[in-house]
């Protein structure tokens, strides 16, 4: 008898989905790919030009020991003018025995969780353990689900917040208990700085870095975008994925930095992890990544039933 597919929308992922358990899941799924267990192109983007916009659309599968599926997600930076989300997104969830579709999934969630996961994962491994003061540059949806993600696995005293827009960071810093500064004086004593913006050009300067911090560079997710300076990329580098970043990342290509190590690989063990040095962890996404999150969501909603706290 043929089974239907499940079709979850954004509060149905919601409830299934905790950043408790997102993080292990994250650290499992960079390892395996690390270790050459998952079968992943390169996301294959396509430009999107409108009267009205400028977007892209990106095609992500993925087949992993976890699961097989692909994650389609668009990129339209201008929708935050619109008051839309700027990332939107469908995980499609199949058997990878007979092929037989087992779900269909708003992945906009996903996305937002995931990304922050796997940034608690290299901030786990590579900030100082005894980091106290955490500096956000942008106010956006990732600004607040690394907030939330990353004090699962470093007790911040402080956070700071800096935007290209005033009104947004303090806003965000009122909404969060944070202090809204200016881009510098955020960073500079910083333990732990997450760059989270849309911008084309570097809102970050390695001059600005404490000896020892950890950065994680999540925005510029474009060959010809950048978030970080030449002097923050002659740090220790961290990807994702050498092969994506070599293709997708501005900071990697433009500063001609080099790559250290793949995260996965120093989750594993295979290389150190160089966590008493300036690390940077440049984070581009993986459809291995969507994959592992959205069976937590399929495997969660057939149980009927959630996992206690404990």
């Amino acid at each position: 008898m043929k089974v239907k597919p499940l079709f979850l929308d954004e509060e149905q992922v919601r409830h299934h989905l905790r950043m408790v358990d997102l993080i292990p899941a994250m650290e499992k799924a960079l390892i395996d790919f690390s270790a050459g267990k998952v079968t992943q192109p390169v996301r294959s983007v396509i430009k999107v030009e409108v009267a009205a916009a400028t977007g892209f659309l990106g095609l992500m599968p993925a087949l992993t020991p976890n699961g097989l599926g692909l994650k389609a997600v668009t990129f339209y930076p201008s929708n935050a003018e619109r008051g839309i989300p700027t990332h939107m997104a469908t995980i499609f969830l199949v058997d990878p025995e007979t092929g037989t579709p087992l779900a269909i999934m708003d992945g906009r969630l996903i996305t937002e969780m995931r990304t922050a996961a796997v940034s608690s994962a290299a901030t786990k491994l590579l900030a100082p353990p005894d980091a106290k003061v955490l500096a956000i540059l942008g106010s956006g949806v990732q600004a607040r689900s690394h907030v939330e993600a990353l004090q699962l696995v470093r007790k911040f005293e402080e956070i700071r917040v800096w935007s290209p827009t005033r009104e947004h960071a303090q806003r965000f810093a009122k909404e969060i208990g944070a202090t809204a500064m200016s881009d510098d004086g955020a960073v500079r004593g910083a333990d732990v700085i997450v760059t989270v913006t849309n911008s084309k050009t570097p809102v970050l300067k390695g001059a600005w870095l404490k000896p020892g911090c950890h950065v994680n560079a999540i925005g510029a997710c474009r060959p010809d975008w950048r978030e970080l300076d030449d002097d923050s990329m002659r740090n220790v580098v961290f990807v994702d994925s050498r092969e994506g970043a070599l293709k997708e990342s501005g900071d990697v290509i433009l500063s001609g930095a080099k790559i250290y190590a793949e995260l996965g690989e120093a989750l594993a063990g295979k290389v150190p992890a160089r966590a008493n040095e300036t690390t940077i962890f440049k984070s581009l996404g993986m459809a291995v990544e969507d994959i592992a999150a959205a069976m937590l969501v399929y495997r969660e909603s057939i149980s009927g039933a959630r996992p206690s706290a404990d």
